[in-house]
């Protein structure tokens, strides 16, 4: 338990931030939840429509670093390998 007035402040700000966060990883994990179901159901018109979103959600997460700009980068390009595989296979 912090006796000082700052470490009490940054204990709060840290257990806000942390919940923001987790949130934010949450919603994240969601979206990407979706869009992998989409794709095992072969459904590519609603896979398509959701990778733009998702894609967009990975950018704005990684850049509050919620996530590693990294990460982000190699999700995005799994996603998008997991379409253009489902755009072959429905060829």
């Amino acid at each position: 338990m912090p006796i000082i007035k700052s470490a009490k402040k940054r204990e709060e700000v840290a257990i806000r931030n942390n919940a923001r966060n987790k949130a934010d990883r949450s919603e994240l994990a969601t979206a990407v939840k979706k869009f992998r179901t989409a794709v095992a159901e072969k459904n590519v018109e609603l896979a398509e429509k959701l990778l733009p979103e998702t894609v967009s959600l990975i950018d704005e997460m990684a850049t509050k670093n919620v996530i590693h700009k990294n990460k982000a980068n190699n999700t995005k390009a799994t996603l998008s390998s997991e379409l253009s595989k489902l755009k072959e296979e429905n060829k």
